[in-house]
């Protein structure tokens, strides 16, 4: 089968606030839950701010991978309600998450990770949300998370 590869458009930068994060040893590996305080998100457009209250539930395996699954709602600096979940992988190097452990951001080009956040709303402004598939390249800390999304064309 023959097909163009997609082609990835810039659509916002995300950047989180952790309030808080919970640790507990699980059967699966060890949990990770981040408390989403506030955060922000822009875009050419698509800009608001995040809701306080969603959070990041991640299980970092023992494969050494963390796998993400994040819930959050955005309110639009228009006044729209827009729905994120967002899934995606994070491998560090030992260094790292040494880094990581002491509360450093780890930059993108410090770790792999990558996450696919998906919008919906019903609100018609931004109905071209629900239908567009996007990946994000990440960065994480102790206290922030940020997200430089790309739609997927």
């Amino acid at each position: 089968m023959h097909c163009t590869p997609p082609e990835l458009t810039p659509l916002a930068d995300i950047a989180l606030s952790i309030s808080a994060v919970h640790l507990d040893t699980a059967p699966l590996g060890t949990r990770l839950t981040y408390v989403i305080a506030s955060g922000r998100c822009d875009g050419p457009a698509l800009s608001g701010e995040f809701l306080a209250g969603g959070g990041d539930w991640v299980l970092l395996g023992t494969d050494g991978v963390s796998r993400l699954d994040v819930r959050a709602t955005l309110r639009t600096d228009d006044g729209a309600l827009v729905h994120v979940t967002n899934i995606g992988r994070v491998r560090m190097d030992p260094a790292a998450v040494d880094r990581f452990r002491t509360g450093e951001l780890i930059h993108h080009d410090q770790m792999y990770g990558r996450s696919s956040p998906l919008f919906e709303t019903g609100d018609e402004r931004y109905s071209w949300l629900n239908g567009t598939y996007t990946v994000a390249v990440n960065e994480v800390s102790l206290t922030e998370v940020n997200y430089r999304v790309f739609a997927v064309r």
